[in-house]
């Protein structure tokens, strides 16, 4: 399913021209852990055309990306350790570690506190490789990170989310161009803090919520209606519930769908 939205963020059409290129958010997946087929939640910011960093690597995250980019991701932003949303590090791993150009050089963001998780759900293993020899977080290149990261002359923002324990899940903006929440229940604070009204923010919501994820009732009831309007909604369990967010007036994502973007604001001068 391919879906190139027309969205237009605070009744502006999406900057398309200028020094800032086209930017464009391309979503790999928008299910939720047990939405296999519609991929597991993630997307690719993309500039003119051209993938700068990976939003999670799912079951099947990377197989979606290589079919659309015929090549590795640059670089790799983790917003928590989740099987659904780091599954797919292993076979990163593999694809980098026996390709003498990628070796070592894909740059793999995540929150300083996510790195005793990952170490103990996916790099503690013996013999990362069956010929041994090889320790997993010598394949990429690790940037740990609290407040955000320098990528390609341009800074992004990392903010905590509420999902299960604090302090283990964190989203991804870019001023001015988007924000992805990951996994979360509402955060009106943080998505105040970290958009405004050109910024598209893609967020968890399914048709019901529970104490870790949002449900359109949240949605509803914690964000008001400027916010609401620059809403992309994944993280749903079926085509039926993102039918029924539709009629409740949401823009929701679809599997490999591209949504233009407002080309992200000048660098904040207390950036880094």
């Amino acid at each position: 399913m391919m879906e190139m939205s027309a969205h237009s963020i605070g009744g502006m059409p999406a900057d398309k021209t200028g020094s800032g290129g086209t930017w464009c958010l391309h979503v790999l997946g928008a299910g939720s852990a047990s939405a296999i087929d519609l991929g597991s939640s993630g997307a690719v910011l993309e500039c003119d055309g051209k993938p700068l960093l990976l939003i999670d690597c799912g079951p099947g995250a990377l197989d979606n990306y290589l079919r659309c980019y015929g090549e590795l991701p640059p670089a790799v932003f983790i917003t928590h350790a989740h099987m659904d949303h780091v599954a797919g590090l292993e076979r990163l791993f593999h694809a980098g570690w026996f390709n003498p150009e990628w070796r070592g050089r894909l740059k793999l963001f995540m929150h300083a506190n996510l790195v005793p998780i990952l170490q103990a759900r996916v790099a503690d293993y013996p013999n990362t490789i069956a010929e041994g020899g090889a320790n997993f977080w010598e394949g990429f290149h690790l940037i740990a990170l609290s407040r955000g990261f320098w990528l390609n002359d341009w800074w992004f923002d990392v903010f905590s989310t509420r999902h299960h324990a604090p302090g283990t899940s964190f989203g991804v903006a870019l001023r001015g161009c988007f924000a992805w929440t990951g996994d979360t229940r509402p955060i009106p604070e943080a998505v105040a803090e970290y958009s405004d009204e050109r910024t598209l923010v893609a967020h968890d919501c399914a048709l019901e919520g529970n104490p870790s994820h949002t449900g359109v009732a949240d949605i509803e009831r914690e964000y008001p209606p400027e916010l609401r309007a620059r809403l992309l909604l994944y993280h749903y369990a079926s085509d039926a519930d993102a039918a029924a967010l539709r009629q409740r007036g949401f823009q929701v994502a679809v599997p490999d769908g591209r949504y233009p973007l407002h080309a992200p604001q000048p660098v904040r001068a207390e950036a880094g």
